[in-house]
């Protein structure tokens, strides 16, 4: 249900497309595009990033964060999966499949910063959509599909990448000790 009345029963045949942008490389599309002041920013297979304009289609910029490059030798598969990027104060962030956080000029598409939130030689992984706010991105991993991988949450300074806390999900061994009294709660669980 809807309490629009601008599209309605009598009028609904008379739509049609204004636009359309092809997309040949792209095998899937996962996630909702951003929209903000009328620029759609979405991300496609490989991790590429788009800026659209709304009203007419155009594509302003496209950013590739070439995923192949920094790691075909260790990623295999998932090339296509990403749920989302997020959006603060003129910049695009993107988390990459191969654990990449990358900062993106929203005007320009250029890249601002990146940093590598995993430890490459880990089988970990990011799906998931940065999530922003009070001047911090947070981003989480995956990775159990292929082997043991101990999860975390990390916080990184939205405007230089620089990490400000890291935040584990679950205890590590406990011979080798806790990062903080929560990780020693949890082992006893």
């Amino acid at each position: 249900f809807s309490p629009l009345t601008q599209v309605n029963t009598s009028n609904v045949g008379d739509l049609s497309v204004d636009w359309y942008l092809d997309l040949p490389n792209d095998r899937g599309l996962t996630s909702t595009p951003l929209v903000v002041d009328g620029i759609l920013y979405f991300i496609g297979s490989m991790n590429v990033v788009r800026a659209v304009d709304g009203a007419s289609g155009e594509m302003l910029w496209e950013y590739d964060p070439d995923i192949v490059g920094h790691a075909a030798h260790r990623i295999r598969a998932g090339w296509d999966h990403s749920r989302g990027i997020g959006f603060w104060k003129g910049k695009v962030y993107v988390a990459t499949w191969d654990g990449r956080l990358n900062a993106v000029d929203a005007a320009t598409g250029e890249e601002l910063w990146s940093v590598m939130t995993v430890d490459p030689a880990v089988h970990y992984y990011i799906t998931g959509a940065p999530k922003i706010f009070k001047g911090k991105v947070l981003i989480g991993n995956g990775g159990t599909e292929n082997g043991a991988a101990r999860g975390y949450v990390t916080a990184y300074d939205a405007e230089t990448g620089e990490q400000a806390w890291r935040f584990w999900i679950v205890p590590g061994n406990p011979a080798d000790g806790f990062e903080n009294d929560a990780m020693a709660m949890a082992a006893e669980t």
